[in-house]
């Protein structure tokens, strides 16, 4: 029993170390391949959809291997949840165009509260005092350490609460999903990317035009800007497999509330990497986001440990309850020859 609770706890540990490395990774080297200093390829839709292309081309290659076994979701649950993932990803596109950077974030950091709340609504799901103290405290310490100027106007407010609440409930739905067909990880996601594949691939360069004015097609290719596509591919499938890893594992709610460890990631390695500006209240925030992230982490493991206590002491109180009746019948009821009978056969 220690070894597998040691052995997942390993397992645990490596879905999100996978996750924040590519995720940390995707980003700086989107930021070399869409800067106007780097190579200035600002076709974030289509580029979404090359990832997607590339991580169905991995799940087909391991389904034909035999490495991973393909289970039957119907069709149409499969288009509702990529539907509602790429609405998250093109609204996430048009809420940071739109919106001032220090809205982008608020509206990001909603998605912890707002995810909460679906999860209570859909699932019936109750969180604890400290669960709910621990959530607002990284709400709090990573929105100061990112929330600069905030400006809306009406566009950018009903694109952010489109994206807010669709990422929401993309979230929610992959770990729903798994759970409802016992599926894996990973056999969701092969699943999944060739739909979302073929929308973004169609309408992304649309989508494109409408947000930057150019057309992809007359983007001149570089060998540069080519290897840092393939690289930022490459890290999407690791990216993406371990999103849905974590989220099978755990719960949206942890996933947002872990994640925004890449948040601190990110701007302490844009101070490295790309001499970004790091001030006193950069790094106030992120020393309360991680305080936060530290009390969620016990928060969570006090619930389970609290659970764990809770369900022996019921079953234990259930079973000396059946004892004391079944003793009380045997001594108060004399057996009738027809369940002597029945016995004996």
């Amino acid at each position: 029993m220690e070894s597998e609770k040691k052995s997942s706890a390993i397992s645990d540990v490596g879905a999100w170390a996978m996750n924040v490395v590519s995720s940390v990774g995707i980003i700086m080297a989107n930021k070399q391949l869409m800067s106007n200093n780097g190579y200035a390829f600002s076709f974030a839709s289509s580029l979404t959809g090359f990832h997607f292309a590339v991580t169905a081309l991995v799940g087909l290659v391991s389904n034909a291997t035999g490495y991973s076994a393909s289970k039957h979701v119907p069709m149409w649950e499969l288009i509702w949840f990529s539907l509602v993932a790429n609405m998250s990803i093109t609204g996430m596109n048009f809420s940071l165009m739109l919106n001032s950077v220090g809205f982008y974030q608020i509206s990001k950091l909603s998605m912890i509260p707002v995810v909460c709340v679906m999860e209570w609504i859909l699932h019936n799901k109750h969180y604890s005092r400290e669960v709910k103290m621990s959530v607002v405290v990284v709400v709090i310490g990573v929105g100061v350490c990112t929330v600069t100027d905030v400006k809306v106007n009406l566009k950018g407010f009903m694109c952010a609460c489109i994206a807010v609440l669709s990422t929401s409930l993309q979230q929610i739905s992959i770990g729903s999903l798994q759970k409802k067909y016992s599926i894996g990880s990973f056999e969701l996601l092969s699943k999944t990317a060739p739909i979302q594949a073929l929308f973004l691939l169609i309408l992304g360069p649309f989508v494109d035009y409408y947000l930057s004015g150019k057309l992809i097609t007359n983007y001149k290719m570089s060998s540069g800007a080519i290897l840092f596509i393939l690289l930022s591919c490459s890290l999407a499938v690791f990216c993406n497999v371990s999103q849905y890893l974590c989220i099978g594992r755990f719960s949206a709610v942890s996933f947002q509330v872990l994640g925004h460890m890449k948040t601190v990631c990110v701007l302490t390695l844009g101070w490295l990497l790309f001499d970004s500006e790091l001030t006193f209240k950069n790094i106030m925030g992120m020393v309360i986001a991680v305080v936060g992230m530290v009390i969620y982490s016990w928060a969570v493991e006090l619930e389970k440990q609290s659970n764990a206590k809770t369900l022996p002491h019921a079953k234990n109180s259930m079973t000396e309850e059946e004892i004391r009746l079944l003793r009380d019948g045997v001594e108060k009821s004399p057996l009738k020859d027809v369940e002597l009978g029945e016995a004996q056969g």
